[in-house]
Parts: C-alpha cells; structure tokens; sequence
C-alpha cells in the first residue's frame, strides 16, 4: 500500500470489486493486437483456434479490485487525484489474451506488479478512439502538461520503459521532449515525493504517450494537493508554453470556486481538461469550472460493429463511477444549452476509465513495474492529447466548446448506455442519445470535434 509525507491530506485508499465486463464479440479475434508490446508478448503462442461465444464468455469472467492511488475524501480546500490502480482479479483484456492463447488467465495478486502489461495500450487507445492516422503523423511541436501534486522521482525512467515497450520514439529531458518542473517553474526545487501521487503522475505520462506519440511532455508537480498550489501549477505550466493542460484531480465544490476561475483555469487559447471524478453520481471542482473540459468516464470493450469498440457509462457501485452533475456554484458557459441545469453541467466529453477495462501503466514508485488503472484520471490526459492532436487552439478560445459545435456528428462516439447513479433530471445521471451528463457528447472518433475548425 502506498506512503505519503506526514502532512499529506490523502486517506488510505479502500479495496474495491469491479463487476463483470461485458461480454465480446466476434472482433475480438483480431481487435486490440497492434502494439509492439502486446504483438511480442501476447501473440508469440497464439495458434489456439477458439470461437467468438468462448471468447465472449471467458470476458464476461474478467473482474478485479483495485484501490484509490492517492486518498478517496481530501480535506476542505485540498483535491485528491482521481486515479485507481487495479490490485487484483483479472481484466478484460487478460481475458481476452488468454481465450486466445486456449490458456486460463493469470491473476494480478493483490499489491503486486505484473511482469508485462495488463491492460490496454496504445494501439487500442488510438483504434478506439479513431486516433491510429492521427497519432501517427500529428502532435509535433505541441507540448501537453501534466499537473500533479508532490514529485514522482521515478517519472522520466518509468516513462521510458512504457515508451520502450510499445515502441513508440524516446521522450526524454536530454532531447528536450520531456520536461518535470516545480509550481514555480524550477527543475530543481521540486516538492517532496509522494508515492500515491507519484502513480497518478505514472498514469498520466503514459496516457499521453499512448494517444500523442510525437507530443513533447511538460510535467508540473504542485508543493501540495491543496487548490491553490495546484491551480499555481496550471498557471506555470500555461507561462511556460503549454496550449493543452490535463488535470486529473478533483475536491468538493466551495464559493470560492469562481474566484479560483480567475486566477487559475482562465486561459484563452489553452485548453485544459479536468476529471469529472470517480465517486458516481455528483459534480467536483475543477472539472465544474466554467473554462475548462470536463470529462467523463467510460467502460470500453471491444465489439463486432463497424467502429469495432462499445462504450457505457463506468458505474460500479453508488459510490464509484464516472462524475456528473450540474454545478452549485459555476455560470453555465454560453456553448452549453442543456434546459435541466442553469448553471455549469459536467461533463462535456468522454473516455476510458473503468478500471475493468484500463490501461496499461508503468510506475516504479508506488509499485514495482507494470499495473493497470482506471479511474477518470486516465480520461482527461486522453482527451488533453486528442486536442493536441487537433492542433494549436485559437488565441481568444475557450476549447472547451469545440466538441459542442461537432455534436452529434461522425466526429464522436455518441454514448448511448448506462448510468452513474439516481438523480431527479435523468440526462444528470444516466446516458442517451445525444448530450448527457456521464459522458457529455461522447467520446472521440479522430480529431475533428476538438479543433476550431
């Protein structure tokens, strides 16, 4: 289990059980094979001819625990990370691999790393969301900044092993493509470690990485989890050149909520993207900000339609699930026109987050090498990466409205399914066709709904 310094607000994190993924289709044969990592280790001894219902019926088996990386509930004024690190059970995708194979699936052991990913890589990412041409020639030149609290010793390191194994090129500080500094711009004053955060920080990187190769990294860790380093540390990094800001933290709502827009998520030109939590049900600050994205979370499968992935809200249980809702505090922005909510409703898009179905992270601080996550600290650098590989936002825009002028287009994936708890306006917590609240206009298909464009 993880540590923190002794005036760290975090509470240990709590054992958690994932239900059942759903089960696959036919794709599942051929989907989610492309990386260079999954191609060496997953497909070496595949020979084993298998039908698509055994397929989908071993997936159905998938089901894992997990754990809250850095605190569940922080204290008024502070932000906990929004990030679960899997701990054991079995994923989807370890399912999937092991139908394939015609083997029984290994299972993570509790508070132990596995030897090679578990979860799903960059390959999937980019076919899921429509990102594979994208991510292949886009992203150079953009800088995309992480914000996170307290330092992560093992970040660079640990983001060249992930890279290494998914064959995507080098990001490194000697070559100027990574870059970790302080909230107040220094790359030697650095706040002190913390093991929790430092697998958020893990998450992060890597989910760059995997959705926007070519992208340079900026990581800004804040001196504490409290609201204003953090908003301090998104002013830094937006100082330092950054267009694309992903943060994947969140506390309760206060009055002070307007007052911190001003003085730390008001960035024309920038676009900044907020987690919308990981309690169910229920808006957080910042992703209720009224400048920045704030996204949502999924349960991603592979599937036999023509786009070849299948997204429902993430709910686990009533207090465990993507984060929706409409803001006690925060104007509603002009782009929003939903009639249930008078002020800011969460969220306006969405991605991967369930940890039954999460990605693959590479974290030597808090674990000891390769870990599955979840949690709706996965979906805000996703989407920060899509914008970035979108392109330059205009100077005078808030990018938060981009997917609005594509809604309900091809250019994302319409969610259509599920709920993230009860609520008296339904959209607030359950999915349909067209704008809800879980996971706002949908997720991703290519780039075109987070440009100006």
């Amino acid at each position: 289990m993880r540590t923190t310094t002794p005036s760290s607000p975090h509470i240990r994190g709590r054992w958690r059980r994932v239900g059942s993924a759903a089960a696959a289709t036919a794709a599942l044969v051929i989907a989610g094979l492309g990386t260079a990592g999954h191609a060496s280790a997953d497909t070496a001894v595949t020979s084993h001819k298998v039908s698509a219902k055994a397929i989908a019926a071993q997936v159905a088996k998938a089901h894992v625990q997990y754990t809250r990386a850095c605190g569940a509930t922080p204290k008024k004024g502070y932000a906990a990370c929004n990030a679960l690190r899997v701990t054991g059970g079995t994923t989807a995708f370890m399912e999937k691999q092991a139908a394939l194979k015609g083997i029984t699936p290994k299972t993570i052991k509790p508070n132990a790393s596995s030897a090679s990913p578990t979860g799903y890589g960059p390959s999937d990412i980019q076919s899921a969301y429509g990102l594979t041409s994208a991510a292949s020639s886009g992203g150079s030149g953009e800088t995309v900044a992480i914000v996170d609290a307290y330092d992560d010793p093992n970040a660079e390191s640990d983001l060249a092993t992930y890279r290494s194994q998914y064959g995507l090129p080098a990001c490194t500080s000697d070559s100027g493509c990574f870059s970790k500094v302080g909230q107040d711009g220094s790359s030697s004053n650095l706040p002190t470690a913390d093991s929790g955060w430092a697998g958020e920080e893990s998450l992060d990187l890597d989910m760059v990485s995997a959705t926007c190769p070519n992208c340079n990294i900026l990581l800004v860790e804040a001196n504490s989890a409290s609201e204003a380093d953090l908003g301090t540390a998104v002013n830094e990094a937006v100082s330092l050149g950054a267009k694309f800001v992903s943060n994947s933290y969140g506390g309760a709502e206060s009055s002070s909520d307007t007052t911190f827009d001003a003085q730390y998520y008001n960035h024309p030109g920038v676009a900044i993207t907020a987690s919308a939590g990981d309690s169910a049900y229920g808006a957080e600050y910042p992703a209720a900000s009224q400048y920045v994205t704030a996204v949502g979370g999924t349960a991603l499968k592979t599937a036999s339609n023509s786009r070849g992935w299948d997204e429902s809200v993430w709910h686990t249980s009533s207090t465990e699930g993507t984060g929706s809702g409409c803001s006690a505090n925060d104007p509603k922005p002009s782009w929003q026109t939903d009639s249930g909510c008078s002020k800011r409703m969460i969220a306006d898009v969405s991605a991967v987050a369930d940890p039954a179905t999460g990605v693959s992270v590479y974290d030597t601080y808090q674990a000891s090498g390769w870990n599955t996550y979840g949690g709706t600290s996965a979906s805000a650098p996703i989407i920060a990466s899509v914008y970035a590989l979108a392109g330059t936002p205009g100077s005078s825009d808030y990018p938060a409205q981009y997917p609005y002028a594509k809604a309900g287009t091809s250019a994302l994936n319409d969610v259509t399914s599920g709920s993230n708890g009860t609520c008296s306006t339904s959209y607030f917590c359950t999915a349909g066709p067209g704008y809800d609240g879980p996971t706002g206009w949908g997720t991703p298909q290519g780039t075109s709904a987070f440009s100006a464009s």
